[in-house]
């Protein structure tokens, strides 16, 4: 019952995870650059959320829908102002150029509320019992959330005229603007839907951890990038795959391990991973063309 009950913490972990790295994936495979700064909006969307609850006296789910328009300007923000001027530029100044912008977010976000944690309440409580197994209610939002968003967003990607749009211009932008896709409109969406996912993952993420603070979502966000690197990056079943299985394996390595040496066993299983399948495990591999 023991390992049963961990095997759901790190599902639900995991889900979270998941909801991250489809931002990242998304952003990735189609603007072909790493977002580094992906972890600090999920930062701002779990303030957004509580400030609106606590300060305005709103409910959660207004507090939800707030977070995500708020992080949804800010993604078009990030990408118009830091990343836009950089589109033909070497891949390694979008890289400082993210870092830097990730650094931006959690100074200001220092300076606005301070270092010291805020005490985040549950948008649920309380638990379903199962014979012996106990499982929060947060926990079951979180899976549900995690399987409508992927669902979801694979259909756009695969039915809608958007989602072609940005599956052509994650194949070839040149040959998209060609066709005569708004190739800076669609990036800015991709930006725009990966910023509201990291809104939902910032409330789903305190709601677990029940506290917030500016560096909230720094190694979430790493995990997160991590576990779409994992399940192959531009690929979304491969960020859902990643994520859950990053999560499990946390999850478990806490329980029978360490609880110091958890995050080493996650980032030494990607290692592993790596050198066998250097694409992820649904990744595919294009070589170059020169």
């Amino acid at each position: 019952m023991e390992f049963l009950s961990y095997m759901i913490s790190g599902v639900s972990l995991g889900s979270v995870y998941a909801i991250i790295a489809l931002g990242y994936t998304m952003v990735y495979g189609i603007a072909k650059m790493l977002n580094f700064a992906h972890g600090d909006v999920i930062m701002v969307g779990g303030y957004v959320s509580l400030l609106t609850v606590t300060a305005l006296g709103l409910p959660w789910w207004v507090g939800v829908l707030l977070a995500m328009l708020v992080c949804t300007v800010l993604g078009v923000l990030i990408e118009g102002l830091a990343y836009k001027p950089l589109r033909a530029a070497p891949s390694l100044a979008v890289l400082i150029t993210a870092i830097g912008v990730s650094y931006f977010l959690q100074n200001a976000a220092l300076l606005l509320w301070g270092s010291t944690p805020m005490s985040y309440t549950p948008i649920v409580s309380g638990s379903l019992s199962l014979g012996g197994l106990k499982i929060s209610y947060i926990s079951l939002v979180t899976i549900v959330m995690c399987i409508v968003i992927m669902v979801g967003l694979t259909l756009f990607t695969d039915k809608t005229r958007m989602g072609k749009a940005m599956r052509a211009c994650s194949e070839d932008k040149g040959a998209a603007q060609l066709m005569g896709i708004n190739v800076n409109r669609t990036i800015s969406l991709t930006f725009a839907i990966g910023s509201a996912l990291a809104a939902i993952a910032g409330v789903l993420l305190c709601s677990f951890n029940t506290s917030l603070m500016p560096t909230t979502g720094s190694m979430p966000g790493i995990k997160a990038f991590t576990a779409a690197v994992f399940g192959g990056i531009g690929s979304i079943p491969g960020a859902f795959l990643g994520g859950i299985l990053l999560g499990i394996i946390e999850s478990l390595a806490k329980a029978y391990i360490s609880t110091q040496l958890a995050n080493s066993i996650v980032f030494a299983v990607l290692i592993v991973t790596l050198l066998v399948r250097p694409a992820g495990l649904l990744g595919k591999y294009v070589p170059e063309k020169v």
